[in-house]
């Protein structure tokens, strides 16, 4: 292969004194952006000269002069035939196009939040919006829209499986998060952002002490042993004689209510519900909800779950094995932030529907009570985006308590 050396012409292209013409046009021209003049400078004597001598110039120009590109396009394709653009790659290297690079990092940027903001874990549990926000304020992780993007899709992973169930922290990290038992580890960024986010759920400050973090996996059910997560039921006859529908039956028949445990839900032996008719389990929040309708219906109690605030893995359990049967489960909490945030998660977690939750059902409620304690933090509910609305309109909680009434006439229309 043979070498053409560089012509006189050529030479005087790569003068050592024209090295800072070039490099300015190489930035100038990898901007993306037109370019028809650039400025130069400081230049000292040998510079100017040799700017005067490339384009032809009867004077020395300034030492900070503005050169127009057509003019060095002139000058160069003269001397060596070939385009600004040719020289300035051949000389000092190939080009950029920085406003490309840009629109396209920008470009990946919405493209992850539209990704978080539209993931169905977010639009589950919209109090999620929140972290988020939080999430995109805090930016990219090493600058790097995909680095972000995995660590995030790891944290929605984490969200989707909790509650767990009674797990250490490292065995539930390694069973959702490709064995790596090490994942959630205190002070890891993972870690960190489940945190926050259980902190946004349960509307409480971002943990700041090991004792607010271990609080916080412990409400999402890990570490909790077998036995202290714990459900109260009534009313639920199920067929079978393993130990779990033996308790059941034996507190409905009684007329009591009975505290099932986490142990006694992940080994329940036979267990099954008549599926005929379609067997309808009612859900509540408060306790003493579940209390009145054991009181005032004794043994016709019809089946009734109470998860008491929100539910620990001992309540998902039992709902998602009631749901496995066949069961309608039909859920009420509270009208107020958090048990609008309570719904939201139970309805994402099992295959409970909403009971007298809607926003006339509010409506009726507060007009009984129109100056009640103030709702809190009001997230969307996505059953019935009116709801909060209603909700925020009023700024009047309706507790279940005030709503007893017609909760009870429900069970007592299908106890028959």
């Amino acid at each position: 292969m043979t070498h053409t050396e560089p012509t006189m012409d050529e030479n005087t292209l790569r003068r050592p004194e024209l090295r800072s013409l070039w490099q300015t046009l190489h930035s100038r021209l990898s901007s993306g952006r037109p370019v028809t003049r650039v400025r130069l400078g400081p230049l000292d004597e040998a510079q100017r000269e040799a700017l005067a001598d490339l384009l032809g110039l009867n004077r020395l120009p300034d030492p900070h002069p503005s050169v127009s590109l057509a003019r060095l396009e002139e000058a160069v394709t003269e001397l060596s035939g070939r385009s600004v653009r040719e020289t300035v790659t051949e000389l000092i290297g190939p080009l950029d196009d920085r406003a490309t690079e840009r629109r396209r990092k920008e470009d990946e940027r919405t493209g992850l939040w539209a990704w978080l903001n539209d993931h169905a874990t977010v639009r589950a549990q919209p109090a999620l919006a929140d972290w988020t926000t939080a999430c995109r304020a805090t930016g990219l992780i090493g600058r790097s829209p995909e680095l972000t993007r995995n660590l995030l899709a790891d944290a929605l992973t984490v969200l989707a499986e909790l509650p767990a169930q009674a797990e250490p922290l490292p065995v539930f990290a390694a069973r959702v998060l490709r064995g790596d038992s090490h994942a959630l580890d205190d002070g890891t960024r993972l870690s960190t952002l489940v945190l926050r986010a259980l902190a946004t759920l349960h509307d409480t400050g971002a943990p700041e002490s090991a004792g607010d973090r271990r609080a916080l996996w412990t409400r999402a059910g890990i570490a909790d042993d077998d036995l202290s997560a714990t459900v109260l039921i009534a009313g639920l006859r199920p067929v079978g004689e393993g130990p779990l529908a033996r308790v059941a039956r034996v507190c409905a028949e009684a007329g009591q209510a009975a505290s099932l445990t986490l142990a006694q839900l992940r080994s329940p032996g036979e267990f099954t519900l008549a599926s005929d008719p379609t067997p309808v389990v009612h859900a509540v929040e408060n306790p003493s909800i579940l209390a009145l309708a054991v009181r005032r219906l004794g043994p016709n109690c019809p089946p009734l779950v109470c998860t008491s605030g929100w539910p620990n893995s001992a309540a998902i359990q039992l709902l998602r094995l009631l749901g496995d049967q066949g069961a309608m489960i039909r859920y009420h909490g509270d009208f107020d932030g958090e048990g609008i945030r309570i719904t939201a998660y139970l309805l994402d977690k099992t295959p409970a529907r909403p009971w007298r939750m809607t926003a006339a059902d509010y409506r009726a409620g507060a007009a009984s009570t129109p100056h009640g304690p103030d709702p809190g933090r009001l997230t969307e509910a996505p059953w019935d985006p009116e709801l909060t609305r209603a909700i925020a309109e009023h700024r009047t909680a309706v507790v279940e308590e005030l709503v007893a009434d017609a909760l009870l006439a429900d069970l007592i229309e299908v106890a028959g």
